[in-house]
């Protein structure tokens, strides 16, 4: 059945996050993203182009729609024939873990970082992903589409207090951070369950934080006494810490 001029508008919406909001939903876009997805949560509108019309068996309507109908619903600059409203998850409730490996996110604010990073915590398989009220909404499109699916399979905890989460989770694990005065990471003494900070572009891991670290780490460049960049790209440096932890302990 295609799509009607009057469902097309009230999609359409969902380009706003406030609609979003209210209606608790998150939209997608792609057939491997939307595939990936419809295995973990409540689709409530599929709408695909002629060519992807077979290849869907979704619990959901699916609608037909022109090309220029998914240019109206789409928020990339083109569109991949497949657009789908999901309904957002219930948010898992928050605890204080005494094992297992954790990223914690202090206001990482750039949505392509932060789905850079769901896709990380995925790879490594961290065991939970708690940011901080500051960071950005990881059902934000931008989010989304970077996460390629990973989405689905890390479990995020959103607006989290993190300076009070963290000082009763320092007593049960150690707390790392990556500062510019820290020791070398490859050097120091890595726990395999433990909770990684990692802290937003501009300024860093904030001073309400930095207090709840144990451990302060620094990935140093090579050579030492070589002049570099200032500082790494947040979702590059936990790829980084992520990996030696891993290397570390498995």
């Amino acid at each position: 059945m295609y799509i009607s001029k009057a469902k097309l508008k009230d999609l359409a919406k969902y380009k706003q996050k406030k609609y979003r909001d209210e209606d608790d939903v998150f939209v997608a876009e792609g057939e491997k993203l939307v595939d990936d997805l419809l295995s973990y949560f409540v689709c409530r509108t599929l709408v695909v182009s002629e060519r992807w019309k077979d290849v869907f068996q979704a619990q959901c309507p699916i609608l037909l729609a022109t090309e220029d109908d998914l240019r109206r619903l789409s928020l990339q600059k083109s569109p991949q024939g497949v657009f789908a409203v999901f309904e957002r998850p219930r948010r898992p409730q928050l605890f204080v873990p005494q094992t297992g490996l954790y990223l914690a996110l202090d206001g990482v604010q750039d949505p392509g970082n932060l789905g850079t990073i769901i896709r990380l915590a995925d790879w490594f398989g961290v065991d939970g992903l708690v940011c901080s009220e500051s960071c950005a909404d990881a059902y934000n499109p931008k989010v989304v589409q970077s996460t390629m699916g990973a989405l689905s399979r890390v479990k995020i905890y959103e607006k989290v207090n993190l300076p009070q989460w963290l000082s009763k989770v320092s007593d049960f694990l150690p707390v790392y951070g990556t500062v510019l005065d820290g020791n070398n990471l490859y050097a120091e003494e890595l726990n395999s369950n433990a909770v990684i900070v990692m802290g937003s572009e501009g300024n860093g891991i904030s001073s309400e934080v930095m207090s709840t670290l144990s451990h302060r780490l620094f990935i140093p460049n090579y050579p030492l006494e070589k002049q570099t960049s200032e500082s790494l790209n947040v979702a590059v440096a936990t790829a980084i810490v992520c990996a030696e932890f891993r290397r570390r302990i498995e």
